[in-house]
């Protein structure tokens, strides 16, 4: 089977339903057609018995007639194959196609009985003639069974002329009677056969079903190997690009041996080198994510106009940079409705910081807006415009298409170019949409679409309080072996005033704890000489105060892992990439629970 025949048919019916038997159906009708140069060299053959029949004809008139008709069967076979070439046959039109040729074999058996009319007049060849004729008819009985009702209704009315004038004639009724026994049996053999056909034909069936899954798994596994392929060239290409750019900074930062200090324009690179590659990583990651299905999103009532002034907000600082104007308008029939538009609030504010990004990355000059309005009662639309290099109907189609760029305006701009095919997917998960619109010169106006309930009320909110610098300095140990990981625990907790040891092992935090009081241990779960949970659990088997220390698992994510660690002894767990929220809650938490025991002990 060619890829065209399988992309024709790709949907294979059930196996006990009405449309499997139109199916099977449709199939016996293509057999016929298949058959249809044998019926024609068939009925040439038979030619000569028309011949000899037409010489007995009553009156010229009769011969024509019946000339005329076996001339409208020619013509009538290349009339339908014409038409089916025209209209092919399908599950739906079958019903036509089998009445279409019905039609054509009761011409055929309508040719037979005038042939055995001309027959009863030959006489001495009368009987040889019918004979004949009858065979006729048993060669419509054949080239009607593939298909059942064909079988069931021409079979038996071609054959219905020369027995009647067999039987009819007292000299011939004999012989009539070995006719009708003999189509009988031919009758029966088509029946059988056509049975043989139908599960001929069923298992044709099964075999096409079988080949075109096997072809939708096929393409399934090239597109996930190509999915794999653009995720590895594009990791590859921005991670290598990116970590050179930040090692090339920060060997500058250092002054190739210099001791000056590094500059803030050279740490400033470094950071949004980093952020770069942060960017791409996510989007990588939550595009394969959404690529297997794996995405959920939990749509709530939002607050559009107040979404869209803090990423006006957010991205104020890198337009200004540009000498760029961003704004944000909120149109005063949305703040005055009722209601509230309904989506994730962390895919919506994604969604929307990709789309503002891209417009202050590609925008040289001028200005980006944002906008919030309700272009009809069940939806709300936010509208990102600028005024940038623009796109071409065939750019934008490619920018939306996940791993692609546009080499005009990409060039030299950092990116996976997955942001809008990841977009465009989170909005469809949210019941929304997002289109585009552009021209190449004038600018470009994304928007997104997301539905709006009048009955929603908008959750009351609160401004969760900064990390501030601890009232009383604590004793943190830190055991990582991830020397990246540890500066950037020691960093945050520092920046929270407290004290800082780190050590790569368990073992070795086992010989610090034992050497002096610690107010908080933060342990990685997979560390070289002793692991975290085995760390842990010989921590709390101590015979000193230092067992109930408080301890924090800081994992890379694992559930088992997880686990593993709470087993073990572990207070909190904090997963990785840790933020300086999270850590500066697990260290409020160790003190308060640290002064508690403390108060305890004095009572």
């Amino acid at each position: 089977m060619t890829q065209s025949e399988v992309s024709v048919r790709r949907e294979i019916p059930a196996r006990d339903s009405l449309d499997w038997e139109r199916a099977i159906a449709q199939m016996g009708l293509d057999a016929q057609v298949q058959l249809l140069p044998y019926a024609l060299g068939f009925f040439g053959i038979c030619l000569p018995v028309f011949v000899i029949a037409a010489g007995y004809a009553p009156n010229a008139a009769w011969l024509a007639a019946c000339l005329g008709l076996y001339g409208l069967n020619w013509a009538v076979f290349y009339a339908i194959i014409d038409w089916r070439k025209r209209n092919r046959p399908s599950i739906e039109n079958v019903r036509l196609h089998t009445a279409v040729h019905i039609a054509a074999g009761l011409l055929w058996a309508l040719a037979i009985l005038q042939t055995s009319y001309f027959s009863q007049g030959s006489g001495l060849l009368s009987e040889v003639l019918l004979v004949l004729c009858a065979g006729g008819a048993i060669g419509v009985i054949f080239f009607s069974s593939p298909s059942l009702p064909s079988l069931l209704i021409v079979g038996p009315a071609s054959a219905v002329g020369p027995i009647m004038s067999l039987r009819t004639n007292p000299e011939t009724a004999q012989t009539g009677l070995l006719v009708l026994c003999g189509t009988a049996l031919a009758m029966a053999l088509a029946l059988i056969l056509n049975r043989h056909l139908r599960g001929h034909f069923a298992l044709a069936l099964e075999r096409e079903g079988l080949l075109v899954e096997r072809e939708g798994t096929l393409n399934e596994t090239r597109k996930l190997a190509k999915s794999k392929s653009d995720i590895l060239a594009t990791l590859s290409h921005e991670i290598r690009n990116g970590l050179s750019g930040v090692a090339h900074v920060l060997a500058g930062a250092l002054g190739a041996g210099s001791r000056g200090a590094p500059s803030r324009e050279q740490l400033k690179a470094a950071l949004a080198a980093a952020r770069d590659l942060v960017e791409v990583l996510d989007a990588t990651l939550d595009s394969e994510v959404a690529e297997s299905g794996r995405l959920s999103v939990k749509p709530k009532p939002i607050d559009a106009g107040g979404l869209i002034q803090d990423i006006a907000l957010l991205h104020r600082g890198a337009a200004s940079a540009k000498g760029l104007e961003i704004s944000a308008h909120v149109d005063s029939a949305l703040s005055d409705a009722a209601g509230a538009a309904l989506a994730d609030s962390a895919r919506a504010r994604q969604i929307l910081n990709n789309l503002v990004g891209n417009a202050v990355k590609y925008t040289l000059r001028g200005r980006i807006e944002l906008r919030a309005f309700r272009p009809s009662t069940d939806r709300v639309r936010i509208e990102v415009v600028d005024t940038g290099p623009g796109l071409s109907e065939a750019e934008l189609a490619k920018a939306f298409e996940p791993f692609e760029r546009v080499a005009r305006t990409g060039a030299g701009v950092p990116g996976a170019g997955i942001g809008l095919a990841l977009s465009r997917r989170l909005a469809s998960l949210m019941g929304g949409e997002l289109g585009a619109e552009s021209a190449p010169g004038v600018g470009s106006r994304f928007w997104l679409d997301l539905p709006w309930d009048e009955t929603a009320e908008l959750p009351e909110t609160s401004l969760a309080p900064r990390p501030q610098p601890a009232e009383r300095a604590l004793r943190v140990l830190i055991a990582e072996d991830d020397q990246l990981n540890a500066a950037m625990l020691r960093a945050v907790i520092e920046q929270l005033g407290h004290k800082v040891l780190c050590v790569a092992d368990g073992q070795r935090a086992l010989d610090l704890i034992n050497m002096g009081e610690l107010d908080l241990v933060m342990v990685d779960g997979r560390m070289p000489v002793m692991d975290g949970p085995e760390m842990v659990r010989r921590l709390r088997a101590l015979p000193t105060a230092a067992a109930r220390v408080p301890v924090v698992a800081v994992i890379g994510g694992d559930a088992e892992e997880a686990l593993e660690m709470t087993a073990a002894g572990a207070d909190s767990v904090l997963r990785k990439p840790v933020t300086v929220t999270g850590v500066a809650r697990a260290v409020a938490d160790a003190a308060q629970r640290r002064d508690r025991e403390e108060t305890v002990r004095a009572a």
